[in-house]
């Protein structure tokens, strides 16, 4: 049994949860909408082993669902961005999710996008950033930005420059807005590409343990 709160998110971003046995496919009208960042997602997926829901707009669950029919996984998953009509491709990351972040000391400061200190890349985030700053210089050295996704998902993006690598900067931040998203009745994710082992480890130290989860997309671009 998963949290409720991570529950409610799924089922509120991707139409339904769980998945009913193997690949499973559903419409939702979210599928047509921009998203956090004003970007459309044509399709969203949350599986786990040979479970898999994906979320498509609704006029292409037939095409979807037919094409997807009686196929291994892996096959089935390689067809699906041309039943979406788009030429792909279907991307997996790792899908993780905490309501236990590990215990580390806050490192940053909860600031507004239109803060100069803010970098380019963490102002489309429409659900909080937090910055860490050099103490002498005021200048930036790491951030969180939060995906808001619904009235419960928080999805969790860091970076670090890389003179301040090294210092765990990466972790104490994601920890700390994990803390926040909980306190606030959300559910904090996170998701990395599935060779990116220096997000893994930021994860893993953030108190955001794999589970053998992934996260299915393609973008609209």
């Amino acid at each position: 049994m998963i949290d409720r709160r991570l529950f409610l998110h799924l089922v509120c971003w991707l139409g339904q949860w769980p998945p009913r046995g193997g690949l499973d496919v559903v419409g939702s009208g979210r599928r047509a909408v921009p998203a956090w960042d004003g970007r459309v997602r044509p399709l969203v997926g949350v599986g786990h082993d040979a479970d898999v829901l994906l979320s498509v707009r609704r006029e292409r669950v037939g095409a979807v669902r037919a094409t997807v029919q009686g196929r291994p996984l892996d096959e089935a998953l390689a067809r699906v961005p041309a039943a979406v009509g788009r030429d792909g491709p279907l991307f997996r990351a790792a899908f993780r999710w905490t309501t236990a972040p590990a215990p580390l000391p806050d490192a940053g400061v909860w600031t507004s996008t239109a803060d100069p200190v803010v970098p380019p890349w963490l102002k489309p985030f429409n659900g909080g950033v937090l910055v860490a700053t050099d103490p002498e210089t005021g200048r930036y050295l790491a951030g969180v930005g939060i995906k808001r996704h619904d009235g419960y998902g928080r999805e969790i993006s860091v970076g670090t420059e890389p003179a301040a690598r090294g210092r765990g900067l990466a972790r104490a931040l994601v920890a700390q807005a994990a803390r926040r998203i909980l306190d606030e009745r959300g559910i904090p994710t996170y998701l990395h590409a599935l060779d990116n082992h220096a997000s893994a480890r930021v994860a893993e130290a953030a108190g955001f343990a794999e589970r053998g989860w992934f996260a299915y997309g393609m973008s609209d671009d």
